[in-house]
């Protein structure tokens, strides 16, 4: 079969369903190995048909697993959706024997480094900022203000374009004319004007948040170990907190967090507690001046060679589609197992989008310890969810379903490749931070923000997000690289999009050509010498997780 045409896919010998890579339409025969397939219905592209006919409560398998029954009959060369299909997964248990990993060729990586950020306890930054974080949602203006002070006085406020363009339609509206302005007209990036004077400071980053009191004291302390976690990672220099004083997140509890990771820590940290200040401009003012002394220090740090065992990358997949578990994704997950031959790190998150796949990961685990965590984590989330009415099989979006992710089982046994195939080191609860080299699990949700703000939080520099349909997302101190799974989305949303890896389903590139082709850009990002899509757009977003139940 010629690969640059192919029409299909089957990922498993033991699948009983072909994934159409292009739009297949009735009466249109396709072939795979030494079957050939009439298609009886519509098939568009990235989603499923069977292979042979399947009756009611029929299982249907696709990467080896378990992702949905039959509600309907459906016949060989019929599309499956979600009127015929419903969510089911495999039932998991205890890991039975040990697990042997065929480890990649990593000989060409291991001379191989980054320029980073040294920290004194070991870590290695791959940019180099400054935090200002509120303890509460009650400082979130006075963080607003001090980031406009901040960043316009010292340079790295992001060019105004949008503001121009106001300026421009309200000057013609004043001189009668609005409508003389070209409505097809693009603003245009231009530079701010300002010149920055801090040259190894990579920025300043306020983040803003709705917690930290009048939620559960479970949300409060969980907010405080995640800030501890942001303050501690290797990509920040010093932090400014800002803090009312009453609130259910106490200072107190933050230093404790922060000592929990590093009991030695020494990078400089200012508490301010507005009902201790006297007044918000006593506050302020202090805020500003220690701050600055801070940032004089910050910027006497200069990037220096550093092993690629120092990299901590976080595996994440949103706007998923039906090619996201065929390139991309896997793609990834041979980046995560080179990085745990070398002795680096990785994160795979998203605990619903591992609903089916839990055998094969509890299988994986480096000791039973580890796979009873990861079984009860994933117990007790499945539990919150279904107290408050939902449940995993409610996790795929509409954009999901619409690209040929019919069911939650379907979406995670494609989400789950990000992790690739190496033992499973460690796994982690919600804001806890990762030290094991090797692949982690995280638990958080599937939530494109909340899971990479709590990825960052345990420690990932640099973030790998793979998407099918398109997706903005980035984060304050970490550059997310984005990856889309098709060919199409890069082209149309190209300003969002760092690699293409539709080669993958042409069957231009091979997965772990696609891999290394990721792990070299992964190592330019980290070495300041390319800047993100999403860094250059100043996308930047927080948002933790409210432990109550998020999707």
């Amino acid at each position: 079969m010629n690969h640059m045409v192919r029409k299909v896919l089957k990922l498993d010998p033991r699948d009983n369903v072909l994934i159409a890579l292009a739009d297949l339409h009735p009466g249109e025969t396709v072939a795979w190995g030494t079957e050939a397939y009439t298609l009886v219905s519509r098939v568009p592209a990235k989603h499923k048909f069977a292979l042979d006919d399947l009756t009611v409560d029929a299982e249907v398998i696709m990467y080896g697993v378990l992702v949905g029954k039959m509600t309907k009959p459906v016949k060989r060369g019929e599309a499956l959706t979600t009127g015929n299909i419903v969510h089911r997964a495999t039932a998991f248990h205890e890991q039975s024997e040990e697990y042997r990993w065929t480890k990649p060729d990593v000989s060409r990586w291991r001379e191989r480094t980054f320029l980073g950020y040294q920290r004194s306890d070991g870590q290695v930054g791959t940019r180099n900022y400054w935090l200002v974080v509120p303890l509460v949602f009650c400082e979130n203006k006075n963080v607003s203000v001090l980031k406009q002070a901040f960043e316009e006085e010292l340079g790295f406020a992001p060019p105004q374009i949008y503001r121009k363009q106001v300026a421009r339609l309200a000057k013609l509206y004043r001189e009668g004319g609005v409508e003389a302005a070209d409505s097809s007209e693009v603003p245009e990036k231009t530079s701010n004007g300002s010149t920055r004077i801090f040259e190894n400071i990579d920025g300043i980053k306020f983040l803003l948040h709705e917690g930290g009191c009048g939620g559960t004291r479970e949300d409060s302390n969980n907010l405080c170990a995640l800030i501890a976690g942001y303050i501690h990672h290797p990509n920040v220099a010093g932090a400014t907190v800002l803090s009312l004083g009453c609130q259910h997140a106490q200072a107190g509890i933050l230093r404790e967090k922060i000592r929990q990771r590093n009991p030695n820590f020494d990078k400089p940290l200012f508490i301010l507690e507005q009902q201790q200040s006297g007044s918000e401009v006593a506050m302020m003012s202090e805020a500003i001046r220690q701050t600055f002394k801070g940032l004089v220090d910050a910027n006497k740090v200069k990037r220096v060679p550093a092993s690629l065992a120092h990299l901590c990358v976080g595996l994440k997949c949103g706007g998923s589609d039906g090619f996201s578990g065929i390139s991309a994704n896997p793609a990834i997950g041979h980046v995560s197992d080179l990085l745990a031959e070398l002795g680096g790190r990785s994160i795979l998150s998203e605990f619903p989008e591992l609903c089916g796949v839990e055998q094969n990961l509890i299988d994986r685990s480096v000791n039973a310890g580890v796979g009873q965590r990861f079984m009860q984590l994933m117990r007790d989330y499945a539990a919150r969810a279904q107290a408050a009415r939902s449940g995993f099989d409610m996790n795929p979006s509409p954009g999901n379903i619409r690209d040929g992710l019919l069911t939650d089982a379907m979406k995670s046994a494609g989400a789950a490749k990000k992790g690739g195939t190496s033992p499973v080191a460690a796994v982690l609860d919600y804001s806890e931070y990762s030290t094991e080299p090797g692949l982690n699990l995280q638990c958080t949700p599937g939530n494109d923000v909340e899971c990479v703000t709590a990825q960052v939080g345990a420690g990932a520099n640099v973030v790998l997000f793979t998407t099918g349909l398109g997706t903005p997302t980035g984060n304050p101190i970490a550059p997310v690289i984005k990856l889309s799974t098709n060919s199409d989305l890069a082209a149309r949303m190209h300003d969002i999009i760092d690699i293409d890896t539709g080669g993958v389903v042409s069957g231009e590139k091979t997965i772990e050509q696609m891999g290394e082709k990721i792990l070299e850009l992964a190592i330019r990002v980290a070495s300041g010498e390319t800047r993100t899509k999403a860094e250059g757009k100043g996308q930047e977003d927080f948002i933790p997780w409210k432990r109550g139940v998020s999707l």
